[in-house]
């Protein structure tokens, strides 16, 4: 007779595995089934703890001959090794990927490693390498699989993770190529880009959107699309593609005017695909069991179900931002809901961050999505040029942006460019949970000299102005 538990959850990504240690928290006897050898999902395995490892390493290569010298720190043109970068990040993966498989046993969570199918409600499949077979009986299922690399709409591309790459082969290049074109201009292509840009390549970038980074505020888009161009890489925007060919040992990216016009061919070493992800639901059985989906995404309603009540999904596979985070805050209030609490997510503070250097944080609306929807608002800017800390670290370029209810002044959207903008976006996500005003975070005494006080600036230049008009 198969092990009844009282939740199992198929994938071991941060939705996942959050998911099992809280229902576990909570007393639920629970399983987790993981399709790979390690746990951790994309995000720590080939996602983003290693593209972090690699953005800080190169960073670091990148300082030591561009950036010390001007600090009146001589150092020697650096060397670059390679392999010793890819072992560094290889031994981050890997203690990440303990540390989760370390949290199961201590959570006393049972993991299924194999690839789970759900063959009814409250009956899971996991099969192994060997195609053996193995029965789980679950009062409650998630699905939390995450997601998969998207290709080109119309393009026929083969990736063979050498030349022509996903953000996978992008990971583990054997050698620094002279030559990247990243077709997409979203986050990953332009994180990704930057890492082999920093260590030599030259890097050009094909977009389909006349902008980068797609609905970021279009004031942070232009100015980091200025910062990236000043670095050095290249943009082609507004083009469509329309082949990626390997031709011997390079490949051939051919592209054309979004609006019409003659095609355009670049010859480079490596093609990086990075036109973003979709749902992972192969082999689920969904389409067997009646589960239903909108668009490839798994329907649910506000409690994460399925049209199948004990059927829950969460992260990628269902609608809103694929960021982890997210699905990590959705696996923790699906455990409290089935625990009989009060499980929530705040989808209107979800911060996302571009780990590139600079760094682009953003939490809240967009004034492109503001002025949509009719709603009145001010804003208020300040530059890191003006920040004493900033200039002291040479990290003067960018600026933060408020953005806040007209008459209520009720803070509806952060956004900064600029060194350290990934730690500083939590100042506004905190203050917005709570529904806080510009005028609350300006009144709030702020350390000296600190990247932090642009925050408060920006805070301050928006709640001074005239409310009432």
């Amino acid at each position: 007779m198969a092990e009844t538990f009282d939740l199992v959850v198929i994938g071991s990504g941060p939705g996942g595995y959050v998911c099992a240690i809280k229902a576990a928290h909570l007393g639920l006897k629970t399983a987790i089934v993981e399709k790979n050898s390690t746990l951790g999902g994309t995000c720590l395995n080939v996602g983003c703890i290693p593209s972090k490892a690699l953005l800080h390493a190169s960073e670091m290569f990148h300082e030591a001959g561009h950036g010390l010298a001007s600090l009146g720190v001589k150092v020697s043109a650096p060397k670059l090794d390679l392999s010793a970068m890819m072992a560094h990040k290889e031994a981050v993966i890997k203690s990440n990927v303990d540390g989760v498989a370390f949290l199961m046993k201590k959570n006393k969570i049972t993991v299924f490693y194999g690839t789970g199918s759900i063959d009814k409600a409250g009956e899971v499949t996991v099969t192994d390498d060997k195609k053996n077979a193995q029965s789980i009986s679950a009062k409650n299922i998630v699905i939390a699989t995450g997601s998969d690399i998207a290709g080109i709409p119309g393009v026929d591309v083969k990736i063979d993770e050498k030349i022509i790459v996903s953000s996978t082969g992008a990971l583990s290049l054997s050698k620094v190529p002279k030559s990247v074109t990243v077709v997409g201009g979203g986050v990953i292509g332009l994180e990704l880009g930057s890492v082999w840009h920093r260590l030599g390549a030259e890097v050009t970038v094909v977009e389909y959107l006349g902008n980068i980074l797609g609905p970021t505020d279009a004031d942070v888009s232009k100015q980091f699309l200025r910062m990236l161009k000043k670095q050095g890489m290249k943009f082609h925007l507004s083009s469509k593609v329309t082949a990626v060919e390997k031709k011997g040992s390079k490949a051939k990216v051919t592209f054309e005017p979004v609006k019409g016009g003659d095609a355009v061919t670049l010859d480079s070493d490596v093609v990086l695909i990075s036109t973003g992800r979709s749902p992972y639901t192969s082999g689920l059985g969904l389409e067997t069991l009646g589960i239903e989906l909108d668009r490839g995404k798994i329907k649910t309603n506000e409690h994460w179900q399925t049209n199948i009540p004990t059927i829950y999904a969460i992260g990628d596979v269902i609608d809103g931002p694929m960021l982890a985070h997210k699905a990590e805050d959705e696996g923790a209030a699906v455990a409290e809901h089935l625990a009989g609490q009060a499980g929530h997510v705040n989808y209107d503070v979800i911060p996302s961050v571009v780990y590139t250097m600079p760094e682009v944080a953003s939490v809240g609306k967009t004034e492109e999505e503001l002025k949509a929807a009719g709603v009145q608002y001010l804003t208020g800017k300040f530059p890191f040029s003006a920040n004493g800390r900033a200039r002291a670290m040479n990290r003067s370029e960018g600026f933060v942006k408020f953005i806040a209810d007209k008459q209520t002044d009720r803070v509806l959207g952060v956004h900064i460019v600029g060194f350290g903008a990934g730690e500083m976006i939590h100042e506004a996500a905190v203050l917005m949970e709570f529904g806080g005003s510009s005028e609350d975070l300006a009144r709030t005494c702020h350390a000296h000299p600190t990247m932090s006080e642009a925050v408060r600036e920006a805070a301050m230049a928006t709640y001074d102005k005239p409310i009432h008009m």
